[in-house]
């Protein structure tokens, strides 16, 4: 990560988990995540049934006038069959949106702006891995944003519909090594039936610049649902742009038991320019520009030699003449 943006060479998804990361994925960044999956719950007690189905995850990211913000939209479709088992059998197919919201992520505070700390020692791998006290402070986002959910939804509580505010506090710690951890607090639709509140806490680990793994838990509570589920995966980083990642999520109760898989990829579409530069043009355009210039002057040198070579010998020959 440069020290004065939040940019990155190589793309920086939310997936394969569902927390948000603090910062943003530069100005006229366009970026795409999606993943699906497949789901299987069961519910034990006198109201037993039983749901499988499928669903995609979905997210658009753009990064607009400022490096802090990020507009996006968000959500989870669903497709699967509700089968009550308790006495007699039905079936009960459902379709809707989990969830479809659409807001905006500032980040307030960065730490690792304009850093010396954070710059790579090159000649200490320990300095370069070892823990520092800064890294405990995290950078902090806020996100403010409108749910929509459409009359009916059977993902929903009863007279949901409609759009509800929904806020975030999102805050990210780097740590030497590798280490990332992420903390989400959120609360969703707020003034209904269904005001949920949540937290996400995520851990990731590199291994390598494109191996990376994840350890996840989620906390949801409201009148309507509550949950603790968790999350296991990894990421495979294929281009500097593009991203495949795959995760397995489930909870510890019966009311009902969740388990789903579900494979994803992030794509971006890089229009990024640095501000620090100028004449305005991108890091790639810069370096060219250089390399150009240094041809230029070399060959302006090779030039001026020959011309001042050239004038010598005529300059000689007008002497002997003489």
């Amino acid at each position: 990560m440069q020290a004065f943006s939040q940019y990155t060479d190589v793309i920086n998804s939310n997936r394969p988990g569902v927390s948000r990361s603090a910062f943003s994925v530069g100005t006229n960044v366009a970026q795409f995540e999606v993943g699906p999956y497949i789901l299987k719950e069961e519910r034990t007690p006198a109201t037993a049934f039983e749901v499988s189905g499928f669903g995609v995850d979905f997210a658009a990211r753009y990064g607009l006038l400022w490096e802090e913000l990020e507009l996006n939209i968000e959500g989870t479709f669903q497709n699967d069959t509700q089968t009550f088992t308790s006495n007699i059998s039905n079936e009960n197919k459902r379709a809707n949106f989990r969830s479809l919201a659409i807001g905006a992520k500032y980040l307030i505070y960065d730490p690792y702006k304009n850093s010396e700390d954070d710059k790579p020692n090159l000649y200490s791998w320990k300095a370069n891995h070892s823990f520092k006290w800064k890294s405990l402070i995290p950078a902090v986002a806020v996100y403010a944003g409108a749910n929509f959910d459409t009359k009916d939804n059977p993902y929903t509580a009863p007279g949901i519909e409609g759009f509800s505010p929904k806020v975030m506090i999102a805050t990210q710690n780097n740590f030497a090594g590798g280490w990332v951890f992420i903390m989400n607090l959120v609360k969703d639709r707020i003034g209904t039936d269904q005001s949920d509140f949540s937290y996400v806490l995520t851990l990731t680990h590199s291994f390598s610049p494109q191996w990376v793994v994840f350890g996840e838990t989620q906390g949801i509570k409201s009148d309507f649902y509550a949950d603790n589920l968790f999350r296991f995966g990894g990421a495979y980083l294929w281009t500097k742009d593009f991203q495949l990642d795959t995760a397995l999520t489930f909870n510890t109760k019966d009311t009902p038991s969740v388990f789903s898989v579900n494979f994803g990829m992030s794509y971006r579409l890089d229009f990024h320019r640095d501000k620090e530069i100028d004449n305005g043009t991108s890091a790639k355009d810069e370096g060219k520009r250089r390399f150009n210039k240094k041809r230029k002057k070399k060959k302006g040198d090779s030039s001026d030699k020959a011309s001042t070579k050239k004038k010598r010998k005529k300059d000689d020959i007008d002497f002997d003449d003489n």
